[in-house]
């Protein structure tokens, strides 16, 4: 048997430090003895050592290593927004052309597709998404500030003025510009996630922009597909 390879001595001093809440890698540091045996004598003798200390410890081992990953993701996103701030005062943003570009690439991916007659809808849940698409426009169109409309799809846990006055300040929107609130019919009780300040419809009716930032954002995904 491979216990009585050990003197009992050895195996006396062994069940002692399991009782005193040694482990058994704390025990195998003091006595070279295989895992599987000191397994097999602490079952025959009834006992196992005590696993205080070793779940203390595993819980603090736990905490530390929460720690260290919460450290080393902090230092990679700090590395990733100097990165960009390095590189974005290369960037010519103050170029129409060039903002014009964002705008279409953005308008193609987030804006509406379908032909609604004469406007030109961008929906978004993001508000900073929301505020540079506007700021785009703007800046790139001559707009007819009258002729912007907004519309706020919400849920039963927002306050509809304070969603109003949120988007109304964001985007520089007059409230008296913003449409009937479209409330989502959703179970109180069914689980999901909730988003901010609810889904913001950004409208102009303007068609040919609409047209010319699509075809603007095709043409520009086709230069650089050859």
């Amino acid at each position: 048997m491979a216990g009585n390879r050990y003197p009992k001595e050895i195996k006396r001093k062994v069940l002692l430090l399991g009782k005193a809440g040694e482990t058994y890698s704390d025990i195998q540091k003091k006595f070279p003895i295989p895992k599987s045996t000191l397994s097999v004598w602490f079952k025959n003798a009834g006992k196992k050592p005590d696993r205080t200390r070793q779940l203390e410890h595993l819980k603090h081992a736990r905490v530390l290593a929460l720690a260290t990953i919460h450290r080393n993701k902090e230092e990679r996103v700090a590395l990733a927004v100097e990165k960009a701030r390095e590189e974005i005062v290369r960037l010519p943003l103050k170029n129409k052309s060039v903002q014009k570009a964002l705008l279409a690439m953005l308008y193609w991916a987030e804006g509406s597709k379908s032909e609604v007659p004469g406007t030109l809808g961008f929906a978004n849940t993001d508000p900073v998404l929301a505020k540079l698409y506007l700021s785009l426009l703007r800046s790139t169109y001559s707009l007819d500030e009258s002729r912007l409309r907004v519309r706020l799809h919400l849920h039963y846990y927002h306050k509809h003025r304070e969603a109003i006055a949120f988007w109304s300040k964001l985007l520089s929107v007059p409230s008296s510009q913003f449409g009937k609130i479209y409330v989502k019919k959703r179970s109180v009780l069914k689980r999901f996630r909730k988003n901010f300040q609810g889904i913001c419809f950004i409208l102009y009716s303007g068609s040919s922009i609409r047209r010319e930032l699509l075809s603007l954002g095709q043409q520009i995904a086709q230069k650089y597909a050859e």
